[in-house]
C-alpha cells in the first residue's frame, strides 16, 4: 500500500509539472534566449492556454512575434492586454509603436509613441520612444500625413470585405491588390486576397498569394487555414492530413484566431476540433455572426450534440432574422453541385437553345465565380467583342465547342460533359498555362475514347481537330502529369 502511494505522488508531481504554466514558460524563455524563436512561441503559447490570465506571459509572446514579423498578430495581443486586462501596462503603447512602424502604418505608429510619452513619460523605454518620435516626426508635412493613410487603408479593408461577403470578386480583389501594393506587409490583405482568387475559381493565384505570405510571415494562421481549405477542396488527401494534424496542436490566444481555426476545422469536416474552439468562444460571451453560429452548430451536430446544434440555430434565427443560410445538417442532405457539374450543366442547357435559364442564373444572386458568369455570358452571346471576358472563361468555352464541333455525339454524355470541365477545373487549379483549346480538346477526347476501349489512333484524332500528333502527345503528357 504504501509503495503504491508513493508511486502515485510521484507520478502526481510528473503530471503537475507536466501541466504548469510556469514550467513551459520558462522553457519558451530558454528557447528565446537561444534564438529559436518557433518553439519559443510555441511554448509559451502552450503556457498561456493553461494561464490565460498572465499577462507577463502575453507580453513576452508579443515580443517574441515582433521578432519573427508577426507584427499584426502580436498588435492584436497587445490591444487584448490593454483592453481586458490591465490597461495600466504602458510598455504596450511602446511595442504597438513599434509594430506599426515595421507595417508602414506610420500615423498609427507616430499615434501609439505619443500615448507612451503621455502615460509614461519616464518610461522603461522613453529613450527609444522619444527616438521613435523622431524618427516618424513629419514636420510641416504633418498635417497633409495626418490621419488620411490610415483611414484610407481602414475604408478599402472594409469594402473590399464587403465586396468579397457579397460576390463582387473583381472588385474586392482590385482593392485588395491596391491595399497590399501600397501596405505590403498588411497580411490580412493578402489573406483575403488569396480567398478571393479562390472564390473566382483561381486556385492556383489563390495558393500562390498563400505562399507569399507563410514565405515571409511564416506560420500565419489565417495563411495555414486557408491554405487548408484549398487542400481540402482539391482533395488532395495527404496535405490536409499534415496541415492539419500541425494546425490541431497550436494553441491561438485571439479570438479571431480561435474562430478561423473552428470553423476552418468544422468546413473540412474535423467536427470535433472545430467544435472546441468555436465552443470555447461561445462561453467567453463571444458576439458571433451568421457564420459564426453556422459553424458551431455545424460542429456540435455532427458531435452528437443535436439539442445544443438546435438551441444555436434557433439563437441565430433570432439574431439574424433575415439570413438566408439552411441548417447545415440539412444542407448536407441537399448537397450542392461543384463548379465542374455547374459548369456541365450550363453547357447543355447552351447546346438547347435555354437561354432564359441562362440568363435567370446571371440575374440571379446565387454564389457564382466571376469564371462562371463570363463562361455563361460565352454561352448565351458567344464571342462578342463587347463582351468583357477572361483568357480562362474563354479558353475553356473554346475547348468544349471544340469537342462538340469534332463529335455532337459525345458531349451529350452527362459523365463526358462532366469530364471535360473536371480536367480544365484541374489545369487551371495547377497553373498550367495551356494556349491551345484545340490540343486541350483532342487529348481529352483521346483519353476518354481510350478510356472506353474504343479504337483510336493518335493520327486520326489529331486529324478530328486539325492539329498535330505532336501536340496531342505533348499535351496527353501535361494532362497524365497534373491529373
Amino acid at each position: 500500500m504504501s509503495n503504491y502511494t508513493s508511486e502515485h505522488h510521484h507520478n502526481e508531481r510528473i503530471v503537475q509539472l507536466f501541466q504548469d504554466g510556469q514550467y513551459l514558460y520558462h522553457k519558451g524563455l530558454k528557447a528565446y534566449r537561444e534564438r529559436n524563436l518557433s518553439r519559443a512561441s510555441k511554448l509559451i503559447q502552450r503556457a498561456i492556454f493553461l494561464e490565460p490570465d498572465n499577462t507577463g506571459m502575453l507580453s513576452q509572446l508579443a515580443v517574441i512575434y515582433t521578432e519573427m514579423g508577426f507584427y499584426q498578430q502580436s498588435n492584436e495581443l497587445l490591444d487584448f492586454i490593454l483592453k481586458n486586462m490591465n490597461e495600466k501596462m504602458t510598455e504596450c503603447h511602446y511595442f504597438k509603436a513599434n509594430n506599426y512602424a515595421h507595417l508602414g502604418l506610420f500615423q498609427e505608429a507616430y499615434k501609439a509613441a505619443e500615448t507612451y510619452l503621455n502615460e509614461d513619460p519616464n518610461g522603461e523605454f522613453m529613450t527609444e520612444n522619444m527616438e521613435l518620435l523622431d524618427l516618424l516626426d513629419m514636420g510641416e508635412e504633418s498635417d497633409h500625413y495626418s490621419e488620411y493613410d490610415q483611414d484610407d487603408l481602414i475604408l478599402k479593408q472594409d469594402q473590399a470585405k464587403s465586396f468579397l461577403e457579397n460576390g463582387q470578386l473583381q472588385e474586392s480583389i482590385e482593392m485588395l491588390e491596391e491595399i497590399i501594393n501600397d501596405y505590403p506587409e498588411f497580411w490580412s490583405a493578402y489573406n483575403n486576397l488569396a480567398l478571393a482568387y479562390f472564390y473566382a475559381g483561381d486556385i492556383h493565384k489563390a495558393k500562390l498569394t498563400v505562399m507569399t505570405v507563410l514565405e515571409k510571415n511564416d506560420g500565419n494562421l489565417h495563411a495555414l487555414c486557408n491554405l487548408l481549405i484549398f487542400f481540402h477542396y482539391e482533395r488532395k488527401d495527404e496535405q490536409v492530413r499534415i496541415l492539419s494534424e500541425q494546425l490541431s496542436n497550436i494553441y491561438p490566444m485571439l479570438n479571431e484566431q480561435r474562430y478561423k481555426l473552428g470553423a476552418t476545422f468544422s468546413l473540412i469536416g474535423m467536427y470535433d476540433l472545430g467544435y472546441r474552439w468555436l465552443k470555447s468562444l461561445y462561453r467567453t460571451g463571444f458576439e458571433g455572426d451568421v457564420t459564426f453560429y453556422y459553424w458551431l452548430a455545424c460542429s456540435a451536430y455532427f458531435t452528437d450534440r443535436i439539442q445544443f446544434a438546435e438551441r444555436i440555430w434557433g439563437k441565430m434565427e433570432a439574431e439574424y432574422p433575415g439570413h438566408a443560410r439552411i441548417e447545415p445538417w440539412k444542407e448536407r442532405l441537399e448537397k450542392q453541385p461543384s463548379l465542374e457539374e455547374r459548369l456541365a450543366a450550363f453547357y447543355v442547357s447552351g447546346r438547347k437553345g435555354e437561354k432564359d435559364q441562362l440568363q435567370a442564373v446571371l440575374d440571379s444572386k446565387m454564389a457564382k465565380t466571376e469564371f462562371e458568369a463570363q463562361f455563361v455570358r460565352l454561352l448565351l452571346y458567344g464571342e462578342n467583342k463587347k463582351t468583357v471576358i477572361s483568357k480562362d472563361a474563354l479558353f475553356a468555352y473554346r475547348t468544349a465547342k471544340a469537342i462538340e464541333e469534332a463529335d455532337c455525339s459525345v458531349i451529350e454524355e452527362d459523365a463526358m460533359c462532366f469530364w471535360i470541365f473536371h480536367v480544365i477545373q484541374q489545369m487551371r487549379a495547377s497553373g498550367v498555362q495551356l494556349r491551345n483549346p484545340s490540343g486541350l480538346a483532342a487529348t481529352i477526347y483521346y483519353i476518354w475514347k481510350t478510356e472506353q476501349h474504343e479504337r483510336l489512333t493518335k493520327t486520326e484524332t489529331a486529324k478530328l481537330f486539325n492539329i498535330s500528333s505532336a501536340t496531342l502527345t505533348k499535351y496527353e503528357r501535361v494532362l497524365k502529369e497534373h491529373l
